[in-house]
């Protein structure tokens, strides 16, 4: 009896292994990637770190997306964006309002900055330290558009002053250059980018933030209303990408300064010491006791400075402005 039931029990297990090497190997099916062109609103910079340490460790292929970088200016994304020629965008708050009172359908599905970043930089002789101190100067600033304008009226609004009340100038992205040689009394930048490398340089300066005086819905993760109905699924892939990319880099941002110089040609170049420092300053723009979580508080207050620009003609339904559903 004995016999008999090893036969039972081994007849099978040899049966199992002779199918077993007689299967062919599998094979890996290739994953299909969607391709994203992504405005970012500016040239390459170390500011964008996250992005390069996401595609770098591979998150986003990870969830099927292939980056293409675009540095085309901000409002050109919007455009896209809006018109559904492009899913997403990297773009300020108030772009967002804009659009929409324009009747483009663009959604802020994520946020990446939690202070809005632009300021008002001059040197310490010109005794510019607070918006009202404005009036009369010449400012330079990249042009009558995007986040660093907007920034500089919304401070000239707090000292009740008019755009016509200072002198403009459309400098591009020269604004250290424009400011070290006087060429402008002021210039408006990204606090975390013109102040660091003007004082690296040597020169004391003043910076007037616009956080200090109103907390505005800063940059972010855009896409359209089509995208999120027809591919939600996308949108959700795009956004934990990118925050697996941002937190990474608030975790080593001395490997992700190293990941960077792939992606940023200037920066092998440019001096290492300026450079860290900027990254420095954008991490602490960038923490968040929830990553990618939009404060509807910023999004009412950057609506009310818009309406007092009269730059929208009436409020918007706010709640279909930006989202927080792909953040979890």
């Amino acid at each position: 009896m004995r016999s008999v039931k090893l036969l039972v029990f081994i007849l099978p297990a040899l049966l199992l292994a002779a199918c077993t090497a007689a299967a062919p190997a599998a094979t890996a099916t290739p994953v299909e990637l969607t391709t994203i062109r992504l405005p970012m609103g500016y040239i390459p910079n170390i500011q964008y770190a996250p992005f390069y340490v996401a595609i770098e460790r591979g998150y986003f292929k990870d969830v099927g997306i292939k980056i293409d970088f675009d540095y085309s200016l901000e409002t050109n994304g919007v455009q896209l964006v809006g018109a559904n020629n492009l899913q997403f965008a990297v773009v300020s708050g108030e772009q967002v309002l804009l659009a929409r009172a324009q009747q483009l359908p663009v959604v802020y599905v994520m946020a990446w900055y939690q202070n809005y970043p632009v300021a008002v930089i001059s040197k310490t002789s010109q005794n510019i330290v607070q918006p009202a101190d404005l009036k009369g100067k010449r400012i330079g600033l990249p042009g009558l558009f995007g986040a660093n304008y907007i920034g500089l009226r919304a401070l000239l609004a707090n000292a009740g002053l008019k755009e016509s009340d200072v002198s403009l100038t459309s400098v591009g992205f020269n604004q250290v250059d424009i400011l070290a040689t006087d060429q402008q009394q002021a210039i408006v930048g990204y606090t975390t980018n013109e102040p660091v490398q003007l004082q690296a340089q040597g020169y004391a300066v003043n910076v007037i933030k616009v956080s200090d005086y109103v907390q505005l819905a800063a940059n972010g993760l855009i896409s359209n209303e089509s995208t999120i109905q027809n591919n939600p699924d996308l949108v959700r892939r795009m956004v934990q990408a990118t925050l697996k990319g941002i937190r990474d880099t608030l975790a080593d941002p001395d490997t992700a300064y190293e990941i960077s110089k792939k992606y940023v040609d200037t920066l092998a170049q440019a001096d290492e010491k300026i450079q860290k420092q900027v990254l420095a300053a954008s991490l602490e723009y960038w923490k968040a006791v929830t990553p990618g979580q939009s404060d509807r508080k910023a999004w009412e207050n950057m609506q009310q400075v818009l309406l007092e620009m009269g730059l929208m003609p009436q409020a918007l339904d706010l709640d279909k402005a930006f989202s927080n559903a792909f953040i979890k």
